[in-house]
């Protein structure tokens, strides 16, 4: 079976301008991943990474075997040099597909994942995400800036945010179907619905509190992306921040002003309270204000 019928080559992913049907066996994929409620991006993801693999033997996934599977892995860490993250999906894909979808019996230790790796994330102070917020493009990315830091969503859960998630009554913003298909409650604070009062004076929404283009469609996650890096930039900030930053930020801040790590746990949405934890070695409060042994020692600094 051809992965994608087309008039001039074979791919499992997104269409292109020859892509007259798509393949049964895509279709299949597809189709497994919803019946497991697989979210959307997670589906992208994989499709596209099984795409990649296609691409690369110019041949159906049907027709590849562990052998192809070790030549593709040892390309993407020796030539590619993707990213460990990267690497992952695309174990996760490759496996999902053999033995999901294709429902092949082999050990799947075959298709070894690779070690994982601890990186800290980019922490901005108060004071820089005050000057990131000020360097906005514009005022609808002010807005959804000061969202994401004030409620600690991610950036896929604040571009999908509608005006009737903002309960004013209760000081309360509805996460509906964030990641891992849960929904939370996160606080609003007077601030934050004083400036989204204003936003809706001025922009008037409809479907979506942030549209995008067209408006019927929310925001993307790109948009998104290339304004927090436009507005470092204005800001003149030597770190390098991404949407995620403003929702580390939130956390780091908030464990820093003596909020309870549980409570913490419950506003970003985590499943496990080691996921939360992870920011206690980020924190100025429990790190830089620890009295290192060296203070303790009973002589005067040496003036050479």
């Amino acid at each position: 079976i051809p992965l994608l019928a087309m008039s001039n080559t074979t791919s499992f992913g997104y269409p292109i301008p020859t892509v007259r049907k798509v393949s049964a066996l895509r279709q299949r994929m597809i189709d497994d991943m919803t019946v497991r409620n697989f979210a959307p991006n997670t589906q992208v993801s994989y499709l596209h990474q099984v795409n990649l693999f296609a691409r690369y033997f110019d041949k159906s996934p049907e027709r590849l075997g562990p052998e192809e599977i070790r030549t593709y892995q040892i390309y993407l860490a020796r030539e590619r040099h993707a990213a460990v993250g990267t690497r992952s999906v695309a174990v996760s894909a490759l496996r999902f597909l053999y033995k999901v979808t294709l429902k092949r019996d082999w050990p799947f230790e075959l298709i070894p994942a690779p070690k994982s790796e601890t990186r800290l994330p980019v922490i901005l102070s108060p004071e820089e995400v005050l000057r990131l917020l000020q360097a906005a493009p514009s005022f609808s990315h002010h807005v959804i800036f000061s969202t994401m830091y004030g409620t600690g969503a991610r950036v896929s859960e604040a571009v999908h945010l509608r005006a009737a998630d903002i309960d004013s009554q209760r000081m309360m913003i509805r996460i509906e179907q964030g990641k891992g298909r849960k929904d939370r409650y996160v606080q609003l604070s007077p601030k934050l619905l004083e400036l989204l009062r204003s936003y809706w004076r001025q922009v008037r929404p409809r479907d979506w509190l942030f549209p995008g283009q067209p408006s019927s469609e929310p925001l993307s996650r790109d948009a998104v992306g290339q304004a927090v890096t436009h507005a470092s930039e204005r800001a003149g900030l030597k770190k390098r921040p991404s949407p995620h930053s403003l929702r580390h930020a939130y956390a780091v801040h908030l464990l820093e002003a003596g909020t309870d790590l549980r409570r913490i746990q419950l506003l970003l949405g985590h499943r496990s309270l080691s996921t939360t934890a992870r920011y206690l070695r980020l924190a100025t409060s429990t790190v830089c204000a620890t009295t290192s042994p060296l203070d303790l020692l009973p002589y005067p600094v040496i003036d050479p």
